[in-house]
């Protein structure tokens, strides 16, 4: 029996706009879907020209009208990947029609829209997520389903780093490098996804925040009119010497203390020189630890201390075999790697079955799950300011 198609509206273009059009195409060919996705139709701005975008990713139409988009009974599923201040007009209208709804992350830009966000998916009973993708590599996937089995005990230590190096004095003003626009910089950007990760697979909650750095290492950045996507400096030498204001941090690290008692670090940056996208995290129990890097997305590291004291050591698991490692079944046989692309249509495949009454391979992070780490992103910023130790509890 032929199986029942949904149609998907995507609200925004871009670098994630290539990653979740890949996607949607291509999770009915590896996997099998309750349902099988349609590119129905791709909104963006007049300039951003939505038309040849759809054409060549395979939307089946183009819209530069995000509302009439929502809105139209045609679309059962509404997937956000415009700047973060875009993000809660569009999902509050999706998911007030009822609709399926799938923001990039962060939540928002800001703590009250992420909260507004929760409640009226909560209220809705509408299925909503968040593309926190690397709880989708297999690796990642797997040392959730380790810690949940007891591998390495009571978790003591988490730590993790997200580590850029692209944002030098040759990159004019983007958006996100404005407040207004992204609610922050790196710490939003960066710190945003190794906080739901290590959340995710340390299975712990912050309840405490302290020594929060918050830093801008560059002031102002040229503006370059006109200039939409990744335009460097060096493309536009003859353009006019404007200058405008970066109101995001560079870098946030802060400290944490989780509700078990563990303790942790985190560290966001887009100066860290050398670094293209280097994430990651570990994780120390009681009966062993954890690690994962980001650059070898396919291996987790593992040591056991319950082993002899002669043999103990880290393992490196290659995650690449069909019948242990969430997801690879799907994909190639042992040992053929998949890359980052992967990651978005394995959550495509859980988005899937999950509104249609399935369970995922890996639970998804909810608006709710997403509201929760943009608290903890909140109080390490107010940490920062204000220089003090801060409860979770007082950011709601």
């Amino acid at each position: 029996m032929a199986l029942k198609n949904v149609n998907v509206a995507m609200i925004g273009q871009g670098f994630m706009g290539k990653s979740h059009s890949n996607a949607w195409s291509q999770v009915g060919k590896f996997f099998d879907p309750p349902a099988l996705p349609v590119l129905h139709t791709v909104y963006g701005l007049e300039a951003e020209n939505p038309a040849l975008f759809a054409q060549k990713w395979g939307w089946k139409n183009a819209s530069t009208d995000w509302e009439a988009t929502v809105h139209s009974p045609e679309i059962d599923i509404v997937d956000i990947v415009t700047p973060n201040f875009m993000h809660a007009p569009p999902a509050k209208a999706a998911i007030a029609a009822g609709k399926v709804c799938v923001c990039e992350k962060p939540i928002s830009a800001t703590l009250d829209d992420a909260r507004e966000m929760a409640q009226a998916a909560a209220e809705k009973k509408v299925p909503a997520f968040v593309w926190y993708i690397y709880r989708r590599c297999p690796a990642v996937a797997y040392a959730y389903e380790m810690v949940r089995a007891g591998e390495i005990g009571e978790v003591l230590h988490v730590r993790a780093s997200y580590l850029q190096g692209w944002a030098d004095e040759n990159i004019p003003m983007r958006w996100r490098f404005k407040k207004e626009l992204a609610g922050s910089g790196a710490h939003g950007d960066l710190n945003a996804h190794i906080t739901d990760m290590t959340r995710f697979v340390a299975g712990l909650e912050v309840e405490e925040i302290c020594g929060a750095i918050s830093k801008t290492f560059i002031q102002k950045r040229r503006v370059i009119p006109g200039a939409i996507g990744r335009v460097q400096l060096s493309d536009c030498p003859d353009t006019e010497e404007i200058y405008e204001d970066v109101t995001v941090d560079d870098a946030v690290l802060f400290l944490t203390k989780f509700t078990n008692g563990a303790i942790g670090s985190y560290e966001a940056t887009r100066r860290a020189t050398g670094n293209k996208n280097t994430n990651g995290f570990e994780i120390n129990g009681t009966k062993g630890s954890l690690k994962f890097c980001f650059d070898r997305m396919n291996e987790l590291e593992y040591y056991d201390a319950r082993r002899p004291s002669g043999v103990q050591g880290w393992t490196t698991i290659l995650a690449t075999h069909g019948a242990d490692h969430p997801y690879i079944k799907n994909w190639w046989p042992d040992g053929h790697l998949i890359g980052y692309e992967h990651t978005f249509t394995n959550m495509a495949y859980d988005v899937l079955k999950v509104m249609h009454g399935e369970e995922p391979v890996i639970p998804l992070a909810t608006f709710e799950d997403a509201y929760q780490t943009q608290r903890v992103l909140e109080a390490a910023l107010i940490s920062a300011e204000e220089k003090r130790f801060v409860k979770l509890d007082e950011v709601r």
